[in-house]
């Protein structure tokens, strides 16, 4: 890496032209600087260094190189802080602010670059995919901007995005673990197509959403009730109340809004409640009988916080800077008051891809010793609903997020080493510490089970560190995992319908006894 940075240290006064002794000073001053204050922690001859300096009025001209090590912009910070020090007393001079004029930067480049990349703050930004190099340059940045770390997220930008070029369509691994049995199915209609013309639902008011009628949200509450009844509560799960809106600040930690900001409702308050503000605003809506949006863009804010997109930011939020007592863990949690909304875009289809929808997220703290037991428990309380209850035909598959692949995250260990996977015999056997298992249905109507695509309805992951560390949250000892496993009743449903159609008489007898009597709902003419 090298990094040629010309810049400015900003004096608090203009020192006078021919001050005695005042050049001399500063002439040994960034000798010394070239000698120990930009060499610090850096191996011998590895250090930054100033090339050229000038005085003119109130600001140090200076021109810095370095390498990795103490780079340029770190050592122009280091240069105001010790001049402030060796001038203050004998000069009265000290240093307000830095500026960074021109700052040229050039470091290595995983792979070639397969497309244009653009990069925000950069002037210009030039990759050589034949020396696999990049060289970005900057112009008048600022003290904060300096201070905040933002170049070295750029440079890790610049390879995250050269990897998303080579990973995109390829965002997992994908490997079937088991399956269950064939069954027969009792037809091959898109269950959501006749439950409309039933009249079980109903296109919502905004796209990408439903209005469930009392059979759909019988079959619903049926399947929370099995998710309640028969995975959460046998294995100690707790269930918490948070809010539908997220502040930005929760998900620039777990990385939602960096990761899928195109995916987001965003939320805005109104400037003020006063009621004189609002009148030419609501006057207007009388007169025309629609809402004046120019009007409205200047009576409430720019969003600050955005509609639940997923429950488990808000709980990581409720433990954030907390250490957790060895007798809590793992922490067992589950949410299902907020309900959760993303923005599909052209990617909706009846109740299974929505805008919103209605969900059960357990979230589990905890060694990973004891996420890895409680995976194996919990596929066990799936497997007992999927197969004894909802009779589907399905399969798990283990999903490696290629960014987890990558990095090298994703490690085995066998069960024997373990000790406490599921306590069978097979001991050569390995287990994944962290990545995903989808659980994934036949949908009839969308063809053969060899040519179709099979619908994931469920999930099962073991996160790692991630969102630990990002709220940093402790233990009194040994290392903190995280995971979840979020349970969509519409995703259940849609599945279940699928294979066993409408008619109850169809459906299983242990399905038909949490259900009850299917409400005959209305008609309308």
């Amino acid at each position: 890496m090298k990094f040629n940075l010309t810049g400015r240290i900003v004096l608090n006064k203009s020192p006078e032209p021919n001050l005695p002794g005042l050049q001399k000073d500063l002439a040994d001053f960034f000798s010394e600087a070239n000698e120990m204050i930009l060499t610090k922690g850096a191996p011998e001859g590895k250090g930054a260094a100033v090339t050229d300096w000038t005085l003119k009025d109130d600001n140090i001209l200076v021109t810095i190189m370095s390498g990795r090590y103490v780079r340029a912009h770190d050592a122009l910070l280091r240069l105001k802080k010790h001049l402030g020090i060796k001038f203050g007393k004998k000069y009265q001079l000290g240093a307000r602010s830095v500026v960074a004029d021109n700052y040229d930067i050039e470091f290595a480049i995983d792979r070639p670059p397969l497309a244009e990349i653009k990069v925000p703050f950069v002037q210009t930004i030039k990759l050589d995919g034949a020396d696999l190099t990049c060289n970005i340059s900057f112009e008048n940045l600022s003290e904060e901007f300096l201070r905040q770390n933002y170049i070295d997220r750029i440079i890790k930008l610049v390879n995250h995005k050269i990897a998303d070029q080579y990973y995109a369509g390829k965002s997992e691994q994908w490997e079937v673990m088991w399956s269950s049995v064939e069954r027969d199915h009792v037809w091959s209609k898109d269950p959501t197509d006749e439950m409309q013309r039933l009249g079980w639902l109903k296109q919502g008011p905004t796209k990408g959403k439903w209005f469930y009628r009392p059979q759909l949200t019988a079959i619903l509450r049926a399947m929370e009730q099995l998710a309640l009844d028969h995975v959460l509560y046998p294995l100690g799960f707790q269930e918490v109340i948070q809010s539908h809106l997220v502040p930005f600040d929760i998900w620039l930690k777990t990385g939602h809004i960096a990761g899928t900001p195109n995916e987001f409702y965003y939320v805005s308050e109104p400037l003020t409640r006063d009621v004189d503000a609002w009148e030419s605003f609501r006057d207007t809506i009388y007169v025309t009988n629609q809402v004046p949006s120019d009007k409205l863009k200047e009576l409430i804010t720019v969003p600050s916080m955005g509609i639940c997109y997923a429950q488990c930011p808000g709980i990581y939020w409720s433990f954030q800077g907390s250490v957790i007592a060895e007798d809590s863990l793992p922490v067992l949690i589950f949410d299902r008051a907020a309900n959760s909304n993303r923005y599909e875009s052209g990617g909706r289809h009846g109740i299974e891809r929505v805008d919103e929808f209605h969900r059960l997220e357990p979230i589990y703290i905890g060694h990973p010793e004891q996420l890895i037991e409680l995976r194996e428990k919990l596929i066990e309380r799936y497997k007992y609903v999927f197969n004894e209850i909802l009779e589907l035909e399905w399969r798990m598959a283990w999903v490696t997020p290629w960014y987890l692949e990558q990095s090298g995250q994703v490690s085995e260990v066998s069960k024997e080493e373990n000790g406490k996977v599921n306590g069978n015999d097979k001991n050569k056997d390995s287990v994944k510490l962290k990545g995903t298992i989808d659980f994934e249905a036949y949908l009839p109507y969308r063809g053969t089970r060899e040519e179709s695509e099979w619908l994931e309805y469920q999930n099962l992951s073991i996160i790692g560190d991630k969102f630990i560390d990002s709220f940093n949250i402790k233990t009194q000892r040994g290392d903190l995992w995280s995971g979840c496993s979020g349970i969509g009743l519409e995703r259940w449903a849609a599945v279940f319908l699928a294979q066993k159609g409408l008619d109850p008489v169809n459906w299983p007898d242990k399905f038909r006894d949490v259900l009850g009597e299917l409400p005959v709902g209305y008609r309308t003419l």
